[in-house]
């Protein structure tokens, strides 16, 4: 039998087979055997590096690749190889060396300039990388790898196109080069290609169907396209093939919020973390879903805990402001977002936050500076536009108002919010139509939209129109802007269209004292249809209404309720009764006065020499448009030239008019006025009421007392528009603001209506005219 004796070049190739065939073991045990041939075999010591590499024993490999390379110095592969061993041991110093050492010997060799190339750009170095790149590709400009790789580098240089006409270069060459089209897809990403990219990833997923990233990337360009089922299914492609794929678990919790699915949204988010308890993103996403679900003090703790992984996390520290905002911890949500800005200072999100944040504190001035610098950042952002309208509204700079709100639905045309505040400022503008068509629009695109609602309650209400108006003014109690607390009730709510005969029903206050003291007139005509009212009213007005006719029984808010039938809000019983311009019940006084207070405060004032006015120029502080209404006592000092004896009906005074007030020739009583039963008893020894739109004239008005109502341009809906009387109160005179929205004017027609109303009344004392009408209209006289 003749036996075939095998070259060592022989052996060599069959190791190398081996090799390529995965069969390491055979490829070891075929060097050896090289090796005990001729143990100075360079080419054996590197191809059995190789294999240790293959089986993870880096460091046999790299006493192999010592022994090569001990032997012959310039064996530019194994230095190559050294290299790439190396790097995958982050020992990127010696990495480095090797590979320039076999670039001293083989200036050209491509493979180690691409090899070298990665390295530089896994080591940050980019432009390095990027020169490497193009040296190779010069010397093979056919060489689809370092196409592919130098793509990579010009992405984390922020040069997507370049990126892009590298893969294309790369693709041209290797149509089936799916690491190619998998890049190229992100950079088209980048380059919000989204639907070129997503042909990418299906081209790179036909080619290989089993690359979770791919589907993970492929999920982020439909998310950017708005096909949210299809992203949640390519994300959940990722992690079926890879189930601790933490990016497309991340992602997936993306999408499922977006869908409003809070729920699984959170958990999608928590398996994430579970796996990377260190993912600020995660942990800020999962803090955005807590918030939505109005579980504010979870979504602090998780923002929380994202800033306590990247305290430079400006999103999170943003997201941490708003909830601590909506929390009323205006202090720390101030500080959160300044925190955010010392990041990033034209971080849009913090300053528009910051912005409200301002806005909400009534520093208008700084809130809109907030918002235009957001603008210079980002000058189509509808948010910040919208924001920006909003406090130009406050500071009555209603034109530019407008002009914001327009440019945010230039920029995102189906933006609600803008819509309605933009009806709000063309409320001020007193442009009604334009405000109703506003807020009609904004209610085509959500119907349920209760401040769009609400807000277009109003404008109908105050041109008159009660038909339309009551009904969408019934949406106050959902609508954010009204800020009402809506009451749980299990008894049904009545609105006029059921029988009442022989039930019991609870007409309840829901907003501020005027709104009771207008409003509460109904009860009696509740009573009429037979049934047996109880009134619930806040305190300072309990013993007041419980001379009301038709109420059986009055409760101050917040003690027991007796049991009943059914219940109303006082402001919703006009819609009750189907009140129209023409048929609101306008008989007054309709409220009745304890004799025990009329008493105290006859004598309280003491004989009367002169005629008697009261004043009032100031309402609660809180309003919503206190701002607006509110005059200051020193607007009203004009009025003090009449012959009369002024009264204050403030029962307080704000701390910077007290110095003011004592300077005056005025009587004051203050914490004297114990509830709205002293005041109405006080009202009742006076001649006349001047005051600004407060339950003041409300009160004045339901006394049946003569009441002169100082308005804003644009007033309150139940004052109506260019009148100077109101079908509310018959005894009422209107003194409106004109265009100019200032109130000298007005308090000059007052003072001098006031002065001829003085000499009337001064005549009738002295017996020479039978009675004075505080209502009188007057002739101008030079």
């Amino acid at each position: 039998m003749t036996t075939v004796s095998l070259t060592l070049s022989q052996v060599f190739d069959i190791a190398l087979k081996f090799y390529h065939a995965g069969r390491f073991a055979e490829a070891e045990q075929t060097c050896l055997k090289i090796l005990s041939a001729d143990p100075e075999s360079a080419v054996a010591l590197n191809l059995l590096a190789v294999v240790h590499m293959s089986l993870g024993r880096n460091e046999a490999a790299l006493a192999c690749y010592a022994r090569a390379l001990s032997l012959r110095p310039d064996f530019v592969q194994a230095l190559s190889n050294r290299g790439a061993l190396l790097k995958a041991m982050k020992r990127y110093d010696k990495a480095l060396q090797s590979y320039d050492r076999a670039l001293g010997v083989q200036p050209d060799m491509v493979e180690v300039l691409n090899n070298r190339s990665g390295l530089l750009q896994e080591l940050g170095r980019f432009d390095e990388a990027l020169a490497g790149y193009d040296r190779a590709l010069a010397l093979r400009p056919d060489y689809a790898e370092a196409l592919n790789n130098r793509g990579v580098t010009l992405q984390a240089l922020g040069r997507h196109a370049e990126a892009l006409a590298s893969y294309d270069a790369a693709l041209a060459l290797r149509p089936d080069f799916v690491e190619a089209l998998v890049n190229r897809g992100i950079a088209r990403y980048e380059l919000k290609q989204f639907g070129a990219a997503l042909e990418d990833y299906d081209r790179a997923i036909a080619l290989r169907p089993n690359n979770a990233d791919t589907f993970s990337n492929r999920g982020n360009a439909l998310g950017r396209l708005a096909r949210h089922e299809e992203a949640l299914a390519s994300y959940n492609g990722a992690i079926n093939l890879q189930p601790h794929h933490v990016e497309a678990l991340y992602n997936r919790g993306v999408i499922l919020h977006k869908l409003k699915r809070f729920d699984e949204a959170l958990a999608s988010y928590d398996r994430a973390l579970s796996l990377r308890p260190d993912y600020p993103e995660a942990m800020v996403s999962r803090g955005a879903v807590l918030h939505d679900q109005r579980k504010l003090e979870e979504a602090l703790q998780s923002f929380g805990r994202a800033i306590a992984l990247r305290p430079d996390d400006a999103q999170a520290l943003v997201n941490r402001g708003a909830v601590l905002h909506e929390l009323g911890r205006s202090g720390e949500a101030m500080e959160s977002f300044e925190r955010a800005l010392a990041v990033a200072p034209d971080h849009v999100e913090a300053l528009t936050n910051r912005g409200v944040a301002l806005h909400e504190l009534a520093r208008y001035d700084e809130a809109l500076a907030s918002q235009q610098r957001a603008l210079a950042a980002r000058p189509d952002d509808a948010a910040a536009l919208n924001n920006r309208g909003v406090t130009l509204h406050k500071l009555q700079r209603l034109e530019e108002a407008l002009a914001s709100h327009d440019s945010a639905l230039a920029a995102q045309p189906d933006y609600a919010e803008a819509l309605v505040n933009r009806g709000v400022t063309l409320y001020d503008l007193k442009r009604f139509d334009e405000a109703l068509t506003g807020y009609d629009r904004a209610i085509a695109l959500h119907p349920d939209h209760a401040d769009a609602h609400f807000l277009k309650g109003l404008s109908s209400l105050v041109t008159g129109d009660f038909e339309r108006g009551w009904i969408e003014y019934e949406w106050r109690r959902k609508a954010p802007s009204a800020k009402i607390t809506e009451r749980e009730f299990p008894q049904p709510l009545w609105l006029g269209d059921t029988e009442i005969a022989g039930k019991t029903i609870l007409l309840h206050s829901e907003q501020g004292f005027g709104d009771s003291i207008q409003f509460c007139r109904y009860a009696p005509l509740v009573a009429a249809r037979g049934a047996r009212v109880v009134l619930e009213v806040e305190e300072p007005l309990e013993e007041l209404m419980a001379g009301l006719a038709g109420v059986a029984r009055v409760v101050a808010k917040g003690n027991t309720l007796p049991s009943f039938d059914l219940r109303c809000p006082l402001p919703s019983l006009p819609l009750a009764f189907g009140t129209r311009l023409d048929t609101i019940p306008a008989n007054t006084p309709y409220m009745s006065l304890p004799k025990q207070a009329l008493e105290y405060w006859g004598t309280a004032l003491g004989a009367k020499r002169r005629l008697r006015v009261g004043l009032a120029w100031a309402g609660n502080a809180k309003h919503v448009r206190d701002r607006e209404r509110s005059i200051g006592l020193n607007n009203l000092l004009p009025l003090l030239a009449a012959e009369a004896d002024f009264v204050s009906l403030q029962k307080e005074t704000r701390p910077e008019e007290m110095a003011i007030l004592k300077g005056c020739d005025m009587l004051t009583f203050g914490e004297e006025l114990g509830d709205f039963s002293d005041t109405a008893a006080l009202i009742s020894q006076l001649d006349l009421v001047i005051s600004v739109d407060t339950s003041i004239a409300h009160l004045a008005g339901a006394l049946g007392k003569p009441v002169w109502v100082l308005l804003t341009h644009a007033p309150d809906w139940r004052w109506l528009l260019d009148r100077d009387d109101s079908p509310w109160y018959p005894t009422a005179r209107l003194f409106r603001q004109s265009e100019t929205r200032e109130w000298g004017s007005v308090i000059a027609r007052a003072r001098e209506a006031l002065l001829e109303f003085a000499k009337v009344a001064d005549s009738d004392t002295a017996g020479t005219k039978p009675g004075h009408d505080a209502n009188r209209r007057f002739e101008s006289r030079a």
